[in-house]
């Protein structure tokens, strides 16, 4: 299983434990982003060797910070 984070910028969009797909963008570039869709999250940066492969993720936690809202959803890979 992998896990990882992405931004949110507003709460209740989206459940704890609500599966999710996710789109990969990468605009010509050896660099992806990936985003939960509906466009509700996005995530950083990551390289070749970093991408993610599946397309469909669960969301594990859903996290409050002072800078904002962090989805941890979980990939079977």
């Amino acid at each position: 299983m992998r896990q990882e984070r992405f931004k949110m910028e507003r709460q209740g969009l989206v459940e704890e434990g609500q599966q999710v797909e996710v789109t990969e963008r990468s605009p010509n570039t050896n660099l992806f982003t990936y985003v939960v869709e509906p466009a509700v999250a996005m995530s950083g940066i990551y390289k070749t060797s970093e991408r993610i492969h599946a397309r469909q993720g669960v969301i594990k936690e859903i996290q409050h910070t002072d800078r904002g809202y962090y989805l941890i959803v979980e990939f079977d890979e």
